[in-house]
């Protein structure tokens, strides 16, 4: 709606950085085309100031609202009961508030299959590298061999408090999927060299290059690309970041976090209001100049 009324209702980004997010505009757009009464806002919440957060949220009557860094996996302990995606996950990016009890799901691995398809890669039968392990990471990986990826290879930091969470994916990936996971050390350089050369598609799946530290690549080594190898980021501030910047001017295909943001937030509006986001007309107004 235009104007803020008595019975407009909340939806929310939780996050830090959140200034640059284009979901304000997307929901609030598709709100209006819609004529729905509701609103949705962007609320500046580190993890060590969630629980606090999510607290007032529940008590003010919020119908839902979106995490994004640092906030996927610390919600996990915040709510009242997680669809079966986002348990197996372990990680959330949209809460709906159903009469007082928080339900957590994930769209985020919906998101980027979807914009994977929009960018014309279809990777079924096809092998991925996925940089990360933090709550993009994984519920690409999870959607990713549920979509009939073949092989997918997945680096994780030996220090990361998400490994033991990885590797239980991976087995959860290897027995329940048609796909084979394969967890490696970040620092393995042998290990990346191989995955990538035997990979249709490499992502970063991490926050490294995201404004404003755009001068950092998850990749260091350049020789790892070739013209056939695909790239893709999560990350959509900036446009284009180092990785993609050089990944395109060693030959390779590339495409940016954009319209996983666009396809992940239709879905997390579909579960707020019961209603389809109007997503041409979005993609047309905001996503266009991707």
């Amino acid at each position: 709606m235009s104007q803020i009324t008595g019975h407009t209702r909340l939806t929310a980004l939780l996050g830090s950085p959140v200034s640059h997010s284009i979901s304000p505009l997307m929901h609030n757009e598709a709100f209006q085309q819609l004529g729905l009464d509701y609103v949705y806002l962007c609320f500046e919440v580190t993890e060590d100031t969630l629980a606090d957060a999510v607290k007032g949220l529940r008590t003010c009557g919020i119908r839902g609202f979106n995490l994004t860094m640092p906030n996927k996996n610390k919600i996990v302990e915040l709510l009242d009961e997680l669809s079966p995606a986002a348990q197996m996950i372990g990680a959330v990016n949209t809460v709906v508030n159903e009469n007082g009890r928080l339900i957590g799901y994930n769209t985020d691995g919906i998101g980027y299959m979807q914009a994977a398809r929009d960018a014309g890669y279809d990777l079924a039968g096809k092998t991925m590298t996925v940089m990360g392990a933090g709550g993009a990471a994984t519920a690409i990986c999870a959607q990713a061999a549920l979509d009939g990826v073949k092989d997918l290879h997945i680096f994780v930091r030996s220090t990361s408090r998400f490994l033991d969470r990885t590797r239980k994916l991976a087995d959860n990936i290897n027995t329940s999927t048609s796909c084979h996971a394969y967890l490696h050390d970040n620092a393995d350089t042998a290990a990346l060299r191989a995955s990538v050369e035997a990979s249709d598609l490499l992502l970063n799946a991490t926050s490294v290059g995201m404004a404003p530290n755009t001068d950092a690549s998850i990749i260091t080594d350049l020789s790892l690309f070739r013209p056939e190898l695909v790239v893709s980021d999560v990350i959509y501030n900036p446009k284009e970041t180092l990785l993609l910047k050089q990944a395109k001017e060693a030959g390779c295909r590339t495409f940016n976090g954009m319209y996983m943001l666009l396809y992940q937030g239709a879905e997390a509006f579909r579960l707020w209001t019961g209603r389809d986001m109007p997503v041409e007309i979005i993609k047309e107004k905001y996503f266009s100049a991707k």
